[in-house]
């Protein structure tokens, strides 16, 4: 007989009584936070769809349903879920998500800043049912090294994938406490106004420059590629890597950082400037991309080696959030379209991924097999204390 699992005040399903009811008092039969632990703890399960989650939870013994929050054990059914997902504030329970995380992901005093990635996410289900092509569904801010979401804003539905993520970007960023913090991001994030914001807020930003900022591009673009050769750099510093796998036999990176722009540009809080070259083997081929950057970090703070660092540490985004929602979680599968459903599920996708990767765990898939025979490890994380990598 399992032993009763008692909720943590300190845990995620407590959380979740922070979010605002959108139902009519007296159409309440189930708790609206234990409908989002049970749909979290459903997800860790390996139980992705609104109809699995709802069986899920009509399976499970007593005890676990109790610490979820359904005492008399008796749990809501997909028509349900379905209905409280499309009427739920997604803002709200972003926000209550931001609130639980967030502030446990601070680097602590005398730490290096804590790369914070930017990007944004469609969920291609979707759009089958709607206008435009490729729209972007949500921006998320995602720890490099914890591997959490620190905040997610979800983007109203448009035709320009780049203005609807400039849209909500500034909201993104006003969520989060930027002290100890780097922005990083790609070209389409190098807006004065956001890195003002970034800077105004105690952070720092290390962006890639394009020709969205054409200005700037070239001022970059002639201080590391100069007409003259007999024009070298004041100050030049080199930092390298050398790597092996992804389906290429050697890929090297090499970032030179450099000062000598930093008195000319007229850009806020710019400390250094940076060219980033890539060389790679694939198909018994060489290939190159060369990118220009910018950072507010002064040298003393991040050498080229940790500016190299940042910039590699960006495409966890990609690699550890992106990647495995569509893969483990089945987000771009997912056809959930109406009201606020979509969005909420999203979120909850992020929160279930939170609690794995704040819990050390790495290899996702195989413990979404493992907690789907023992769902009581589950609703553990659910209900316990948030990991200490939270």
């Amino acid at each position: 007989m399992q032993s009763t699992v008692f909720v943590d005040p300190r845990s995620l399903a407590a959380a979740f009584d922070q979010v605002p009811e959108p139902r009519r008092a007296a159409s309440v039969v189930y708790p609206l936070s234990a409908m989002l632990a049970m749909t979290v703890a459903a997800l860790l399960a390996n139980h992705g769809s609104v109809l699995a989650i709802a069986e899920w939870g009509a399976r499970q013994e007593a005890s676990l349903l109790g610490a979820l929050g359904f005492v008399d054990g008796r749990t809501p059914c997909q028509s349900t879920l379905h209905r409280l997902f499309r009427q739920l504030d997604g803002q709200a329970l972003a926000a209550t998500l931001t609130r639980c995380f967030a502030p446990q992901a601070l680097p602590a005093s005398g730490e290096a800043a804590q790369g914070v990635a930017i990007d944004g996410k469609a969920q291609r289900g979707r759009l089958r049912f709607a206008a435009g092509d490729g729209v972007v569904h949500a921006l998320s801010a995602f720890c490099h090294d914890a591997g959490i979401i620190l905040a997610h804003e979800p983007i109203a539905a448009g035709p320009d994938k780049a203005e609807a993520e400039l849209t909500v970007a500034p909201a993104l960023l006003a969520r989060l406490d930027w002290h100890g913090r780097v922005l990083t991001g790609d070209a389409l994030f190098c807006q004065t106004a956001l890195c003002e914001q970034v800077v105004a807020a105690g952070g720092d930003y290390l962006l890639l420059v394009k020709a969205n900022q054409g200005t700037l591009y070239r001022d970059i673009q002639l201080l590391f590629e100069p007409s003259s050769p007999a024009l070298p750099l004041l100050d030049r510093r080199v930092a390298h890597t050398l790597e092996t796998g992804h389906g290429r036999s050697r890929e090297r990176r090499e970032l030179i950082a450099s000062t000598d722009l930093t008195d000319y540009l007229d850009w806020p809080g710019a400390r250094q400037v940076f060219r980033l070259e890539r060389t790679w083997r694939e198909r018994e081929q060489t290939k190159r991309a060369l990118h220009y950057g910018i950072t507010s970090l002064a040298p003393d703070r991040a050498d080229a080696a940790r500016l190299l660092a940042l910039r590699r540490g960006h495409w966890t985004i990609e690699n550890r959030l992106h990647r495995h929602k569509d893969v483990n979680f089945g987000e771009d599968a997912s056809l959930i379209h109406i009201g606020q459903g979509p969005t909420v599920m999203a979120l909850l996708r992020d929160a279930a991924l939170t609690l794995l990767h704040a819990a050390g765990i790495r290899r996702i898939a195989p413990r979404l097999r493992a907690h789907s025979q023992h769902p009581e490890q589950a609703v553990a994380l659910v209900v316990g204390p948030l990991p200490n990598g939270a």
